[in-house]
């Protein structure tokens, strides 16, 4: 795992890029020098009464540069998440990181699967893999992100209702419809789409990594808060629990029960 930083990150922008959906670029010269795909960073509100860090995915990172890219969801109103949002350029604010182990680099026939809110980890992943890349993305009803993606792969898009042009229904049957065989499978997203992605991923004998969506309080391992199920018995709890912020975010899909 990289070495961990705290540091006071300068807001370079900010911008809305769906409903309620932010990207944040933050100046973080030691972070961004650190990371890796599929880690993440804890931001801290200046909020009096909002002790602990928000666990944000890191989306990019630009190490010439020394930024952060995070994108993130507003919810309720007073929370960190929302404070985040009044951020103008300029702002400071706390984070510590780059923290979790992230994805391994393979090389094949790769495939990367997001859902949703799970998709921000995967487009520094998407830029870092090398050789032939599909990025199959789902969502709800609004798109976003399509552009930076479009970049680094061949796109499939799937949306609950169909618009433009995209697969109407999940991203695993869409996937199912399209018919490729993948070697090496990357994914993030709701837990009911990592476990349907671990079946289709079985299916195809790929060798898959899945990143988890839990919720954390600590994000450093202590607290024991976003464990998850595991095959194997951890040394750490001595049951069969993984921390998600520590092991993981990203596991095997082997090493995963759901």
């Amino acid at each position: 795992m990289a070495e961990q930083f705290y540091e006071t990150a300068k807001v370079i922008s900010k911008e809305i890029i769906a409903k309620d959906i932010y990207k944040l670029v933050l100046k973080a010269d030691k972070i961004a020098n650190s990371a890796k795909a599929g880690q993440f960073v804890l931001v801290y509100p200046h909020l009096s009464d909002k002790k602990l860090g928000r666990p944000i995915s890191i989306c990019d990172w630009d190490k010439d540069n020394g930024t952060i890219t995070l994108c993130y969801r507003v919810t309720g109103e007073n929370t960190g998440t929302r404070e985040f949002s009044s951020y103008c350029e300029n702002d400071e604010v706390r984070i510590l990181g780059p923290l979790g182990n992230g994805f391994p680099m393979a090389d094949g026939n790769i495939l990367i699967i997001g859902g949703g809110l799970g998709i921000f980890p995967l487009l520094g992943l998407s830029k870092t893999l090398t050789g032939k890349k599909t990025i199959a993305l789902g969502f709800r009803e609004e798109i976003f992100l399509m552009r930076d993606f479009n970049e680094y792969g061949d796109l499939i898009v799937a949306t609950e209702t169909g618009i433009t042009d995209s697969f109407k229904g999940n991203i695993v049957q869409a996937l199912r419809e399209e018919g490729n065989r993948y070697e090496v499978i990357y994914a993030c997203g709701p837990t009911p789409m990592l476990k349907a992605v671990k079946e289709f991923a079985a299916e195809q004998s790929a060798i898959c990594y899945l990143s988890l969506e839990e919720r954390m309080a600590c994000g450093i391992g202590a607290c024991l808060a976003c464990v998850c199920k595991s095959k194997e018995i951890d040394g750490h709890t001595n049951v069969k629990n993984k921390r998600v912020c520590k092991e993981g975010p990203v596991f095997e899909a082997h090493e995963i029960e759901f």
